[in-house]
């Protein structure tokens, strides 16, 4: 694909590209990540890039550098090192990564890795999915009327477990929209502690699996009935959960009637 004229960054042999593919559909990669694609000699890509956006580096060597929950995964350590080794060979390395790196995506310790091997990189920023794939979904993460803030907040840790740093009584008081990433595996312990912490039951939620794709689904529901209606309709990740009035502006913004 000709990119539109500009100055456009060479793609040097040796360097790192850590890179953001976006939600997954390939029309929100960005102009420098189709830069990246086009120029590559390899694309160590995660689980959540789709066929399409990879399809646009034929030249590429590709390698899956995936991880989800449950099912036989790459190590972080591990990817690292595979992308110093890669650099050190002289190819030129695109780290593709869905949603933004940075965004509980593990570009940080990616880019620290690279950073003390002397490797030098590029960042490109991706679509978070919290973002672009809620407005898929019709529900805008900040509206006037109803929120004045929103949350970020990664459903496990380091150890898979829900995050146990979390100050969830805090945060239910402080932040009047939560979004939810990697919560399906414990959802019902991270709705039981929102409402402990004094969110009420019948608060609006939506469940967003497959966001921004053809299969995308929406489910709403309410912080009460949330674990049981996510089972109901047998919904699995990857998902969105966003947690707040802004759901309700689902009704108006609706744009793709999923």
């Amino acid at each position: 694909m000709k990119l539109p004229a500009h100055h456009w960054p060479e793609f040097q042999p040796g360097w790192v590209w850590l890179c953001g593919a976006g939600p997954g559909d390939a029309g929100l990669l960005t102009l420098h990540a189709l830069n990246g694609l086009s120029q590559a000699d390899v694309v160590v890509h995660d689980a959540l890039v789709g066929p399409e956006i990879l399809a646009m580096a034929p030249q590429a060597e590709l390698i899956h550098a995936g991880k989800r929950g449950g099912k036989p995964s790459a190590k972080q350590t591990d990817i690292s090192l595979k992308l110093v080794e890669l650099a050190r060979e002289g190819k030129r390395v695109l780290r593709l990564k869905g949603g933004d790196p940075f965004v509980f995506g593990r570009g940080g310790e990616e880019g620290a890795a690279l950073k003390a091997a002397g490797v030098p990189m590029r960042i490109i920023p991706g679509i978070s999915a919290g973002i672009g794939g809620l407005a898929y979904a019709g529900i805008p993460v900040t509206h006037r009327d109803v929120n004045q803030s929103v949350t970020f907040i990664t459903g496990h840790d380091q150890t898979a477990e829900t995050p146990q740093t979390l100050d969830w009584q805090a945060i239910s008081k402080a932040s009047e929209v939560l979004v939810i990433y990697m919560g399906m595996k414990h959802i019902g312990q991270i709705a039981g502690a929102l409402l402990a912490a004094g969110r009420p039951a019948g608060e609006p939620v939506a469940v967003v699996t497959d966001a921004t794709l053809p299969s995308q689904r929406v489910l709403e529901t309410t912080l009460g009935a949330l674990e049981a209606d996510i089972a109901a309709a047998g919904m699995t990740p990857p998902a969105i959960i966003c947690i707040g009035r802004v759901v309700e502006k689902r009704a108006v913004l609706n744009w793709l009637g999923t």
